[in-house]
């Protein structure tokens, strides 16, 4: 395998997909959640920061339209000739039906550059009338609904705050897959009282599920959420790079092989990070998971069970 790429990689999925480099420009449309919002609760997930991890996206406090014109203006925009629509923070399918139709025709509207619509959401917030609107677009772009899962295990679940259970995570699966939308379903790990079995657990329930993609990254900890107190009254420790190259390592060689692998790691923001430093170093993650999979001649799906 020594040329061939060991797992499904997203640059590689969306070359073959578009015939060219295609990259996403993330949008920040406004959003909120109903974990926020008090309508579950006013506190969110106890890892999730102050901007719903939207802390990176460049041009944040414009009108939709405007954040994608300047990202195509930008150098990044000058690294492709394709680019998908990804609404990236909050939940990006809570709101009316009319509401959701405008933000996302003012992204899509922009440029004919624009080649898909990815929307990130909970599973909670999608029905079957959302569907239909994001199934609307399938014919003229390429649709996907990132769903956050992030563990199986609805105990932690309940520990992490998110106010949904796994069987909703199903529901939702299921309404999308009957139009036909593609699914990237998150999963983290590392989170508080979860254990190793957790994680095998987590693999096999996203195995049992029709979705096409995954996002897996580590639990780090940022300042002002629920997760930095626990962290700061040492009821919470991170897990070391190594613990998460374990992980990482399982989780890859045991999912499905079909799945695109859309990340393996995530990026706190330097300024907002507590633990554990190792997360500022993209590169400690990509080459030693890279390492690790050529010395022991791993690859995705190698221990896959159907």
């Amino acid at each position: 395998m020594e040329n061939q790429e060991r797992y499904n990689h997203l640059n590689t999925y969306y070359k073959n997909k578009f015939g060219e480099r295609t990259l996403k420009i993330c949008i920040d449309a406004g959003f909120t959640c109903p974990n926020r919002d008090g309508t579950l609760s006013t506190s969110g997930c106890i890892f999730c920061s102050e901007k719903g991890s939207g802390e990176l996206i460049k041009f944040a406090n414009q009108h939709i339209a405007d954040q994608v014109t300047n990202f195509l203006n930008s150098y990044r925009g000058l690294r492709a000739n394709k680019f998908i629509a990804y609404f990236q923070n909050f939940t990006n399918t809570y709101d009316t039906l009319e509401n959701l139709k405008e933000k996302y025709d003012s992204a899509l509207n922009v440029s004919n550059k624009i080649v898909g619509i990815s929307i990130a959401t909970r599973p909670d917030c999608i029905t079957e009338d959302i569907a239909k609107l994001i199934a609307s677009y399938s014919d003229k772009y390429d649709v996907s609904v990132e769903l956050g899962l992030q563990t199986s295990n609805d105990n932690i679940g309940r520990i992490i705050n998110r106010c949904y259970s796994s069987l909703q995570f199903t529901t939702a699966v299921n309404i999308l897959r009957k139009y036909n939308i593609e699914i990237i379903a998150h999963m983290m790990i590392g989170l508080p009282k979860e254990s190793f079995e957790d994680i095998k657990d987590t693999v096999t329930f996203i195995n049992n599920h029709d979705i096409q993609g995954l996002k897996i990254h580590s639990t780090y900890i940022v300042k002002n959420t629920v997760l930095a107190n626990m962290y700061y009254n040492k009821e919470y420790e991170p897990i070391t790079l190594d613990y998460y190259l374990d992980g990482l390592t399982y989780v890859i060689t045991h999912v499905r092989p079909d799945l695109i692998i859309h990340r393996i790691s995530g990026d706190a923001p330097k300024d907002l990070l507590v633990a554990p430093e190792w997360n500022l170093h993209k590169k400690w993650v990509l080459n030693g998971f890279e390492k690790r999979l050529v010395e022991q001649d791993l690859w995705q799906g190698k221990f896959y069970e159907a």
